[in-house]
Parts: structure tokens; sequence; C-alpha cells
């Protein structure tokens, strides 16, 4: 299945809200082993608040493997490669690290957040 991501939240991926829409539409058919295409054509703006809720948590329930099988990307400018690139490894090392691992990541977010 093909999303055309602009069509859909508009050309600035830049919100929680708008990754969260995007997961929520495209979770079952992944779990459901169907292949889905994500095609930015058209998008402008990043930020990886968006890739974190959309794509990132998906590594979550699915290992890497599944996602490189299932998943796609097309259309990313080099900005919005560049953002989704690194939101993908980062949520690969949150999500191989063990449950004491990702809580002391989490408790360093938080601590740095209450300073902005």
């Amino acid at each position: 299945m093909r999303y055309a991501i602009p069509e859909m939240i508009g050309e600035n991926c830049m919100t929680q809200q708008s990754g969260q829409q995007i997961y929520e539409m495209i979770y079952p058919r992944l779990q459901a082993g169907q292949p889905v295409e994500l095609d930015f054509a058209g998008a402008k703006r990043f930020l990886s608040v968006f890739f974190n809720f959309a794509i990132g948590q998906l590594l979550r329930d699915f290992d890497v493997k599944t996602l490189d099988r299932l998943l796609s990307v097309s259309n990313l400018s080099p900005v919005g490669q560049q953002t989704y690139d690194r939101v993908f490894e980062n949520a690969k090392q949150y999500y191989a690290l063990d449950e004491k691992g990702q809580e002391n990541i989490d408790a360093i977010v938080i601590e740095q957040a209450a300073h902005f």
C-alpha cells in the first residue's frame, strides 16, 4: 500500500500528532505482513519528532529485517532522508537496550527537557 504523506498531513512533517497518525495507519498493514510505501513527494519540512512517532516506535514491535522487507520510503529530500536515517538508527539502538537501559535514557531525556 502506498501512502502519499503530503496529501494526508500536508507538506510539513513536523509534529508528534502527524507522526502518530501515520503510525496508526501503517501499523496494522505491517502487522499483517503487507508492504507499505511512504511517499514524501512534495514534503518540504521535517522534524525528528515526526519520524520518532511515525517510524521510530515501529522498532518496538518489529525487528529491523522485517521493517527493511515491508517498509519503504520514497521521494525524501536529502534533509528528510538524513532526519529519517538518524531517527531510525537512534530507535534501533534504543529498542536494543534492556528495560533498565531504556529507563535510564528516558530519565535523561526528561531531565534535559526540564531545562528548556
